[in-house]
């Protein structure tokens, strides 16, 4: 197809093998479109044989597309376009729905905005809704791994398509050995050197405040009111960006008169197996998005009664039970908080700190000692790879990491919802970090992460209020298990190592104490009674 300004965009398309006019389902990618997404999703040929054409577009500058790749940068525009091409291809029936995970899930809110009238429903996964705060930084850190990562990802694709081997085996050689240790780990010397092929890494870096013009210009929560699709989301509780898939999903509910469905089960961005982690979720955790696409399509696509409009918009996967939930809304009944209780030797003997159910005042305060030389490394979770639940109870035992734990529990306790953790904390540098674990302490000791959060803060050495907000969760915590939070001052590489002046030069890096004078966990806890029953 040829854009608006005459850009060629290139596409694979699938036909059902039969005669007649069907609906179009696009996918628009830039990873090269033979690979259509099927490190999630069933290929292409399937749904051509559920009765759809299917098409896998390269986005401009990608694959064998026309252009100059500049990140999300042309997918309004070009997304409006490929829309109405699609339906005007022989043998559409002349309706368009849209469906892919993480870019391609950005690719189709994008193509919506603009309201291009052959588009009637997507089924965005794995996305987010304001880049700043749902992708590029968390708690006002910068998600170093995932964002390095990807930038070099990208980076070698560039270089191949402009046949430059050189620097194509430098962007894969560094993704093999990311360059984590350079003098500014933010900005490591191949991404300097090989600027010309970075189309959106720096400028990541160069734009920290979240107000700025640049985040809303490209943040689809920008053009809310533009969007009124029937969507099908999709999520993971270990996904890099389930925050912003449930923070768009809760923003069309509120204000679309279209259905808005919700789908979140036990998967990192990627695989969406039964198993993740050192965890085996059980054969009813492996991904039915597949069907749950088509049915999503032949409902507003084909005009097919499904009968899904009559269903609980919310199906989660609670870990631990190993089943499906389903919910009339997102689960928001307020469990009794858990307060952080201490002797003040948090950080020493793991059964100090505990998690109790009267608010108190740590006397002394538990104090963590921050050493930029040896930080505390990421272990699981949903912001560095591999992602997923891992026993992280040796690393419970460094003394730079705090500790509190509830009694075991006498029934079940199950955990849906969103969770924050609030603490009263000081630091002897200006600018400190504070990551937030929650885990399973089982009856053997072993101790398995299921949410965590990380925060920033620039406030300096007054004692403060801090929020640090956790993925959102699903879990049944079983009878004789207990429920930990680990506080500690760095979860490298996921996040860069705070040196606690500002400065970003591992040369300035400072030893730094952070004490905790008191907190609590607010979680939100399911109803007991089940308000649309387990599948």
């Amino acid at each position: 197809m040829m854009t608006r300004d005459r850009v060629r965009l290139d596409a694979d398309v699938y036909y059902p093998d039969e005669p007649g006019e069907f609906p179009v389902l696009l996918m628009r990618q830039p990873y090269g479109r033979a690979i259509a997404s099927t490190v999630v999703y069933a290929h292409p040929s399937w749904y051509a044989a559920q009765g759809y054409m299917v098409v896998i577009q390269d986005v401009r500058g990608r694959g064998t597309s026309a252009g100059e790749f500049k990140l999300f940068e042309h997918e309004i525009e070009d997304g409006y376009d490929a829309v109405n091409w699609a339906a005007t291809l022989p043998g559409s029936s002349g309706v368009v729905g849209m469906y892919g995970f993480s870019y391609q899930g950005m690719t189709q809110l994008y193509a919506a905005i603009n309201r291009p009238p052959a588009l009637k429903a997507l089924c965005p996964a794995m996305l987010a809704g304001d880049l700043y705060s749902d992708w590029a930084y968390e708690g006002g850190a910068f998600c170093l791994f995932a964002n390095l990562a990807w930038a070099i990802q990208l980076g070698a694709e560039t270089a191949r398509l402009k046949g430059d081997e050189a620097a194509f085996l430098k962007f894969s050689d560094a993704a093999r050995n990311l360059p984590l240790y350079d003098r500014v780990p933010t900005r490591p010397q191949i991404m300097q050197e090989l600027a010309e092929y970075d189309s959106f890494y720096q400028t990541w870096l160069d734009h920290p405040d979240p107000e700025d013009a640049y985040w809303k210009r490209l943040s689809p929560l920008t053009y809310l009111e533009n969007f009124d699709l029937p969507m099908l989301h999709i999520g993971g509780w270990f996904d890099t960006y389930m925050r912003g898939t449930l923070n768009f999903y809760k923003a069309m509910n509120q204000q679309s008169r279209a259905v808005q469905q919700l789908i979140v089960g036990a998967w990192a961005h990627l695989p969406w197996g039964r198993r993740l982690g050192a965890i085996d979720y059980g054969a009813a955790a492996v991904s039915g998005c597949d069907r749950a696409q088509v049915r999503w399509f032949d409902q507003f696509l084909k005009g097919i009664d499904t009968g899904l409009v009559n269903e609980p918009p919310i199906k989660l996967f609670e870990m631990g039970s190993n089943q499906w939930r389903t919910f009339s809304e997102f689960p928001s009944n307020a469990a009794p908080s858990f307060y952080l209780s201490s002797t003040g030797l948090a950080s020493i003997d793991e059964t100090d700190g505990s998690l109790v159910s009267t608010p108190q005042r740590l006397s002394p305060a538990d104090v963590m000692v921050h050493d930029p030389w040896r930080p505390v490394p990421a272990s699981g979770g949903h912001a560095c790879y591999p992602c997923g639940s891992f026993d992280r109870a040796s690393l419970d035992g460094r003394s730079d990491i705090l500790t509190y734990t509830s009694e075991p529990f006498t029934e079940a306790l199950p955990l849906a919802g969103e969770i924050v953790v609030e603490l009263e904390c000081s630091a002897d540098q200006p600018s400190f970090d504070i990551c937030a674990v929650l885990s399973e302490v089982k009856l053997n000791g072993s101790v398995y992460n299921f949410s965590q959060g990380y925060r920033r803060s620039d406030r300096g050495e007054a004692v403060q209020s801090l929020r640090v907000s956790l993925q959102p969760t699903c879990i049944q915590i079983p009878i004789g298990s207990a429920i930990r939070l680990s506080l500690s001052g760095a979860c490298f590489p996921a996040y860069p190592v705070n040196s606690g002046t500002g400065e970003i030069s591992t040369m300035v890096a400072q030893i730094m104490t952070i004490a905790v004078h008191g907190g609590r966990v607010i979680s939100l806890k399911c109803n007991s009674e089940e308000p649309s029953g387990r599948q």
